[in-house]
């Protein structure tokens, strides 16, 4: 062969591979699914169904690719830090700040009965000094934990305008809050109004001093994460584990809008907190990490229709700020049901996943109101709400064979026997509070990450 013709097809292949990686960069980032808890609907009755509207996100490009990082550090320097509990806060920080680029922006803040901006908002570059100033982080005085949020994120919207950036406070506290705002709902509100700005609030509450309902309000609200750390040991490799979703950030402002059909009557989301008006829903995130699913669980009604019958269940759709193409994307999705009066048919069209999903669900809501239950001195209800979860999730999980559903239903019964005895130790409500939102949020684990 000619070496003409030999550089030619190298040309042509070289541009045809060209073009398959360009199509594959410019993927959209994120996938929208509708899902039904069952795909036939027993015919001639009105029918409680289970919609999930899913976000499977795509796994980032190569680590050059990912969006920069604008990332606040707020930490407790009041005196309960003092000790152990300070020096694993630094080595934390140290670990966080080195797996940081050059191009990503830090700022550190300290607090204490005073608020301390320890390291403007600036490019990470040499890490020399912001080493230097964690280290010398010391431990003394109360706890400004709102005026610390609040400089944090004084600090992050010094680059906020730059819309390549992932915005974000990561806080870390082992005390209640004790200087200025100090409420759940204050902190809430803060929370709200940070997620407006596209900043996410990601709570560390660390040892058994801190406020679990504060701190995972202020998470929630603005669709952060949130971790309860027993023990002083763990922080870096929470402090890793929270790093690899801010460094996965695929998509940000997140608007997911589903419209209900005639005889489809949208009724509640089950554990995400969104809005319903007549035949409409719509929910808000923040932001979404690669390699992971988020998703929205809708109750709804659905009025009565002959065996055979086909319709429409619901029809959503996703619009978002793509973080890695720097551009506006969006989806769309929807989903049929159809009609049997048999029932083994509407059994074996059952989607196990979402069934699974809504029993964690309805178990981390459940867990909710049985802290409040304890805390008014009624823990034999919050026992017997726990059972009758329980007996629900075992009945879903008999019907269908689902074996996840009959787990939650077997590990929700001797919770129950535990709370009604001992009721809710400080430990315990932690968790329970936590292991709740996480649950909501979807938070992911250090093991399922990518």
């Amino acid at each position: 062969m000619k070496s003409s013709h030999l550089i030619l097809l190298l040309a042509v292949a070289l541009s045809g591979a060209t073009s398959l990686f360009c199509k594959s960069a410019a993927e959209q980032p994120v996938r929208l699914r509708v899902d039904v808890d069952r795909g036939v609907l027993p015919a001639g009755s009105t029918e409680k169904a289970v919609v999930k509207i899913g976000l499977d996100c795509l796994r980032l490009p190569p680590r050059s690719a990912r969006p920069p990082v604008n990332l606040a550090l707020v930490i407790d320097r009041s005196g309960s830090m003092s000790g152990d509990k300070i020096e694993r806060a630094r080595e934390a920080a140290l670990e966080l700040v080195r797996r940081l680029a050059p191009d990503d922006v830090i700022s550190i803040v300290a607090y204490d009965t005073q608020v301390e901006t320890l390291v403007p908002a600036r490019r990470v570059g040499n890490a020399r000094g912001l080493e230097a100033a964690i280290r010398s982080i010391e431990a003394a005085g109360n706890t400004a934990l709102h005026g610390g949020v609040m400089r944090g994120a004084a600090e992050v919207r010094r680059h906020i305008e730059d819309g390549r950036y992932v915005n974000r406070v990561i806080l870390l506290s082992d005390g209640l809050a004790n200087v200025g705002p100090s409420s759940p709902e204050e902190l809430g509100r803060l929370g709200h109004s940070l997620m407006k700005e596209g900043i996410s609030v990601t709570t560390i509450g660390l040892g058994l001093g801190f406020n679990e309902d504060l701190m995972t309000r202020l998470a929630s609200r603005s669709d952060g994460n949130t971790y309860f750390v027993e023990n002083s040991d763990d922080l870096p490799g929470i402090f890793n584990q929270e790093l690899g979703d801010v460094l996965n950030v695929v998509a940000r402002r997140v608007v997911i809008e589903i419209d209900f059909p005639a005889g489809v009557r949208p009724v509640n989301f089950v554990g995400r907190e969104g809005s319903i008006r007549g035949q409409k829903a719509e929910l808000t995130l923040n932001q979404l990490y690669g390699g992971q699913e988020k998703f929205a669980l809708i109750e709804v009604e659905v009025s009565p229709e002959q065996a055979g019958a086909e319709r429409e269940i619901a029809r959503a759709r996703v619009s978002y700020d793509d973080a890695v193409n720097q551009r506006a994307g969006s989806a769309t999705a929807q989903r049929t049901v159809s009609f049997s009066a048999d029932e083994k048919i509407v059994v074996k069209s059952a989607d196990h996943q979402v069934q699974a999903d809504y029993a964690a669900n309805l178990m981390a809501l459940a867990k909710d109101t049985a802290i409040a239950l304890v805390d008014s001195g009624r823990k034999s209800e919050a026992a017997a709400l726990l059972r009758q979860r329980a007996g629900e999730l075992k009945e879903l999980g008999s019907v269908y064979a689902n074996s996840a559903v009959s787990a939650a239903a077997s590990a929700a019964e001797p919770e129950a026997a535990r709370l009604e005895r001992d009721g809710l130790d400080n430990a315990r409500r932690k968790s329970y509070r936590t292991d709740s939102q996480q649950v909501k949020n979807q938070q992911s684990s250090a093991a399922s990450r990518p």
